[in-house]
């Protein structure tokens, strides 16, 4: 969808009566006009791209966070072309529930930390990317692990529903070395088993795993993340597939943002400046997402 198909749909139901200007719409933005709300998923523990700080008005659980800040962004979007305000409601998704609640309806944007890949492809929609990570392995310091080549014998966490267990998989296989690969439920739980001794190292994104550390005052200096990376991940916010509406609506929100350097500012906000509990992830944009931001309007060497 181009500004100009999204000032069109704005002009077009600004003069209709509600009934018909929700018959000028199609797919989910349809959808989200007849229910008057859209439905953001997040995720509990995947800093700094979706977690939870604090409580809401209503007291349910306030997500923040850099993909949060984007779906608001698309939400924005979403309104204007609408032509009316809509309710944001807030749904918590997990690693495994993630993509069935994006292609069942059950949420229409995912803010998360969501790998884009092919397979993942065949049953939903990205946005562009926002940004790229690779797995990695967090053990606790002075544990003698130094790589991959050391987990003989040992146990590795990984979050169920990612994609980081078939790239572990495949290392382990490839190096011939017979370790221990279990699943937890979400980040938090897989990183709680290393600290509780369960598991001798979690492998997930590596911004994932900093992002851990940095927010476990306790403890965080305590462990450390492996230098060895396994898998390139494209992450992009997801959405239902076949919505071409949408799918439009989502490239326009992005551009948006990097030709103001909004997308760039937001990046900094999560990654370069301190989080709510005063730490910092100090990760600074990779070139590849730089020339990401780059080809969609953002002069980044600014």
């Amino acid at each position: 969808m181009t500004m100009r198909l999204v000032s069109f749909l704005v002009l077009a139901l600004a003069g209709a009566s509600p009934a018909s200007a929700i018959e000028v719409l199609t797919g989910t933005l349809k959808s989200v006009a007849e229910r008057g709300e859209i439905v953001l998923g997040y995720r509990e523990s995947s800093v700094p791209f979706s977690f939870v700080e604090g409580k809401q008005p209503d007291g349910s659980p306030r997500p923040i966070g850099y993909a949060i800040d984007l779906c608001g962004e698309i939400a924005d979007d979403v309104q204007a072309a609408i032509g009316r305000p809509v309710k944001i409601r807030y749904a918590p998704v997990t690693a495994e529930t993630r993509i069935d609640a994006v292609a069942s309806g059950k949420i229409d944007l995912e803010c998360g930390s969501t790998t884009a890949n092919a397979e993942r492809r065949r049953q939903v929609a990205f946005s562009p990317v926002d940004y790229i990570s690779a797995t990695q392995l967090l053990v606790k310091r002075g544990s003698g692990i130094a790589s991959y080549r050391d987990l003989g014998g040992k146990t590795v966490v990984v979050t169920a529903g990612t994609t980081n267990e078939k790239a572990v998989r495949d290392q382990l296989t490839r190096l011939k070395i017979a370790a221990q690969l279990v699943t937890a439920p979400d980040h938090a739980a897989s990183y709680a088993m290393v600290k509780a001794g369960k598991a001798d190292a979690f492998a997930t994104d590596d911004v994932l795993l900093y992002g851990l550390i940095a927010t476990d005052a306790q403890d965080g200096a305590n462990y450390t993340v492996l230098p060895d990376k396994l898998s390139y991940e494209p992450y992009g916010i997801m959405f239902r597939k076949d919505d071409p509406e949408l799918a439009g609506l989502v490239q326009q929100t992005f551009t948006r943002l990097a030709e103001s350097r909004a997308l760039r500012w937001t990046y900094e906000r999560w990654f370069l400046k301190r989080l709510p509990n005063g730490e910092r992830l100090d990760i600074p944009m990779s070139n590849d997402l730089r020339v990401s931001f780059q080809l969609m309007g953002l002069d980044a060497g600014e």
